[in-house]
This record gives structure tokens, C-alpha cells and sequence, in this order.
């Protein structure tokens, strides 16, 4: 772009279904405007099937994504991408601090955008073209699941707007229902600095799932139960963002009526903790998806209590994430990860007879090295609790649930009974459960894997004093 355009390039921070692709296929209407789509992807560069733009190739980008950023900006026409709170992070502060590059914001009723990411994973249609192909469902309301989905919503969001506030920058902002008014685009494209204005929006895509919420979902009635679980949530159509919120208390179990709650850590098994909560409470299910404020509620109720964490050793519990995500679970980015970064191929799932002891290994050591990588913000891949450090997730979780007592696996026959001592209660005994795995660590373990361990979680090595596996 010349020196007189405001911007030389420009980002449209967005979420899955909030109508993006529409908004793309707008700003592709313009004479001097060019939007390359999700180039910051982790699975792809632009769009599906895609792995290279202006020169730079998928692997290029997970190496250095200033690389591509650059390449964007230099076009000649005004270029941009749309970006989503899951995209690299590695490349947010450069292009959110450069007064350059032009910030287009787009929200949708985040209640709209849940339902319709549910239709769309069911039905596996993501953009509708002709409206003969479309595909229908009706999916079923889960309270915490959009719970969760709220959350990373909001914490993107403050985390966009306290960089345009630090930065004193404003942004563009868009509704999901400007998405086809060719009045705002044509405002945009003048707020963009581009001279060119269009009479009609694309007929390229169609608005998906136009349908009453009640009709697209199994149990509508559960709505009401999942907008109460929020503290603070406006559904109104606004420019600004929703409020900011402490983090989610939803992973913590507690005792029905005993003052005991626990703190599952994110990606390892349950020893056999929440079978044993239900038995010293008489057999009272234990009470799970908290709220901030029934959360608050049961803090109150017990004021003399004990609030727990088990700790795993690092390289166990990065090996059930191994086995259960990766191998045989839905981590496909981080699978696809390991083939073009380590060329390591794991098996489909209707595949697994040829996964061995050797791919095992060859696999278990790609991912620690992905961790490592990923820890140190090296990869296009968001963070995810499951591989976090464990000193991380007890930092998070510190402010809403302080910790009493942090336990080792090793050590629970001896120290979950002993929890009654404070209370003035006589626990019973406590036997740790174990999950039989086909493939264990033992059988792949060395040297060079409990170095790649320490690599990619020497934090918690170092702060919460662990040595070397063992078996």
C-alpha cells in the first residue's frame, strides 16, 4: 500500500461461526482488497487443503509466522486475514501493536454461534454454497459446554481490547447481521482507505441454519438452565465487548455434604479420587460443574474444609495425553504436528494394528518435543490444559479455589485419609485405581525420554520436586 492509505494490511478478529466466511467473501468484492482467509491455522495456511501463500510454506510458518505476516502486509493490494482465538499466538501482539494494520472486529449472539458450531460438527458442513445442498440437524444444548465456549469467547475478547486500549488503536466493528449489509461494507471499505464500493454483497455463500433456536436443538428447554450458569452475560447486539471474568471453577469436585473438594489435574486419570469422595459421603454423587457463583455458595457452607490436588509425575501424565488425545483421541492438529514436523505417522483409528512398540516410542518422543515447543510459544497451536504445566494449572486455579494440600499419586493410600484429621472426621481407607494400557511407558522408557520429558516440563520438575520416572 502507498504511504497516503491509512493501513497496509488488516486482520479480522472472529470466532468459528460468527460468520467470517461471509465477511471474507465480501471484502473479496472489493477492487484493492484481498482477504487470504485463516493463514494462521494450525492445520493449514489460508484454507483447507492449503499449505503455502506469497511464498511461504506451512512449514515456513510454524518456523517463523513473522514470515508470512510480512508477506501479507507487502502486497500491493490491501490484504488481510481473519484470526480466532485458537490461530498462533506468536504473531497477536506484533499485528494488535502496529498502528498499520486495520482491526475489523466481528461478534455474534454467542448463543447463535454455539448452536451453529454444533450443527456444523454434526453435519461436518462448514460454508453452504447452494442452498440445495444443505445439510439439517437438530443438536443437543450442553450448560457447561457453552459455558466453556462463552468463556473463550470473553477471554480472547479482553484480551484484544486491553491490547487496543494499551496501544491506543480502536477497531472496526461488525455484528454477524452487518455481515451482508453492503451499507457498513462499503463503510468499511471507506474506513479502510479503499476507493472502490459495491452495489450487492457476494452470492458466493448462504446464511446457514436461518431456523428458530428452538427447532435446531433436541432440548430447548435447557437454554434457561445454561444462561444461568453465567454471572454476567448480555445477548444484546453491541459493539463493545462482554465483561471481563476470573477463570472457570467448572473442574472442581466437592463432597455433596462433606467440606472435601478436589481439584482434578487436566489430562491425568482419576486414581480412583472421585469413586472414593462418593464413599465417605455415604454415596452422595459428587457435586461437579461449578459456577463462580455455586462455587462461592459452597465455600460459604464449608468454611472449615479441605480443598485438594493430586500431582502426577510429569512424564506419566504426558503419557496417558499421549495415548488417550493423540493416539486415540481428537487431537488431529497436534497428529498432524508430528507428521510434518517430526515424520512421525500415527494409524487411524480403524488402523491400529500396525501401531507397535517402535512407533510407540518414535511417537511418545515426537509429542514431549511438541510440548516443549509449544510451551515455549514455538508452535501455531494453542496451549490446551491437558499438556500445560501442572505449576501452571495450580497458579490458575489459586485465586477462586485455594489449595490445601497438593498429594502425589504415590502417596494417596497414605495422605486422602489423613484429610479427616482436620476436620474431625475418620476417613476410610484408600486404594488407588490403575487403567491397564495395551502400551505403557515402561516398555518405551530411556534415557533419551526422560530427557525430552524434563525438556518440555522442567518447570514442574524444578517447582514441585520431581525426579527421574520410575516405574
Amino acid at each position: 500500500m502507498t504511504d497516503a492509505a491509512p493501513f497496509d494490511y488488516f486482520v479480522v478478529l472472529a470466532e468459528m461461526r460468527t460468520g467470517s466466511n461471509l465477511i471474507e467473501g465480501n471484502l473479496n468484492e472489493f477492487e484493492g482488497i484481498t482477504c487470504e482467509g485463516e493463514v494462521f491455522n494450525s492445520h493449514f495456511i489460508s484454507h483447507e487443503g492449503k499449505d503455502a501463500l506469497y511464498g511461504v510454506t506451512l512449514a515456513q510458518r510454524d518456523s517463523n509466522p513473522m514470515d508470512l505476516l510480512w508477506a501479507i502486509r507487502a502486497q500491493p493490494d490491501l490484504t488481510g486475514f481473519r484470526f480466532f482465538h485458537d490461530h498462533d499466538a506468536r504473531v497477536l501482539p506484533t499485528f494488535m501493536q502496529d498502528p498499520r494494520c486495520a482491526k475489523i472486529i466481528l461478534t455474534r449472539n454467542p448463543l447463535d454461534s454455539y448452536v451453529s458450531l454444533k450443527i456444523a460438527q454434526a453435519t461436518q458442513q462448514w460454508k453452504l454454497g447452494d442452498v440445495k445442498t444443505k445439510r439439517s440437524a437438530q443438536v443437543a444444548f450442553d450448560p457447561v459446554e457453552f459455558e466453556e465456549h462463552v468463556t473463550r469467547i470473553q477471554g480472547f475478547q479482553a484480551k484484544v481490547l486491553r491490547l487496543l486500549q494499551t496501544s491506543g488503536q480502536t477497531a472496526f466493528y461488525l455484528a454477524y447481521e452487518d455481515a451482508n449489509d453492503v451499507d457498513v461494507l462499503n463503510g468499511l471499505a471507506a474506513w479502510l482507505g479503499v476507493a472502490a464500493r459495491i452495489e450487492a454483497p457476494s452470492r458466493k455463500l448462504k446464511r446457514q441454519n436461518p431456523e428458530p433456536l428452538e427447532q435446531k436443538l433436541t432440548n430447548p428447554d435447557a437454554v434457561r438452565d445454561g444462561l444461568a450458569r453465567l454471572d454476567r452475560f448480555n445477548l444484546s447486539r453491541t459493539p463493545n465487548f462482554e465483561p471481563r471474568r476470573g477463570p472457570m471453577v467448572w473442574g472442581l469436585r466437592a463432597c455433596a455434604s462433606l467440606p472435601i473438594a478436589y481439584l482434578p489435574m487436566p489430562g491425568a486419570p482419576d486414581p480412583g479420587v472421585l469413586e472414593w469422595m462418593a464413599q465417605i459421603d455415604e454415596g452422595r454423587a459428587v457435586k461437579a460443574d461449578f459456577t463462580a457463583q455455586s462455587w462461592r455458595d459452597w465455600l460459604r457452607a464449608h468454611p472449615a474444609r479441605a480443598v485438594f490436588s493430586v500431582l502426577h509425575h510429569p512424564l506419566a501424565r504426558a503419557h496417558e495425553v499421549y495415548l488417550r488425545q493423540v493416539v486415540h483421541g481428537q487431537r488431529a492438529n497436534v497428529r498432524a504436528f508430528l507428521a510434518r514436523v517430526h515424520g512421525v505417522t500415527l494409524p487411524e483409528k480403524d488402523a491400529m494394528d500396525s501401531y507397535d512398540d517402535a512407533l510407540h516410542r518414535a511417537g511418545f518422543l515426537a509429542y514431549l518435543r511438541f510440548v516443549a515447543a509449544n510451551l515455549n510459544g514455538q508452535t501455531a497451536i494453542a496451549v490446551m490444559p491437558a499438556w500445560a504445566s501442572q505449576t501452571k494449572v495450580i497458579e490458575g486455579v489459586m485465586g477462586q479455589a485455594p489449595l490445601h494440600h497438593l498429594f502425589r499419586t504415590e502417596w494417596l493410600a497414605r495422605d486422602l485419609p489423613g484429610l479427616g484429621a482436620g476436620l474431625g472426621l475418620d476417613l476410610p481407607a484408600f486404594a488407588p485405581v490403575a487403567t491397564p494400557r495395551r502400551f505403557t511407558l515402561a516398555g518405551i522408557y530411556d534415557a533419551e525420554i526422560e530427557a525430552a520429558g524434563r525438556a518440555a516440563y522442567g518447570l514442574d520438575y524444578e517447582a514441585l520436586g520431581f525426579e527421574d520416572w520410575r516405574s
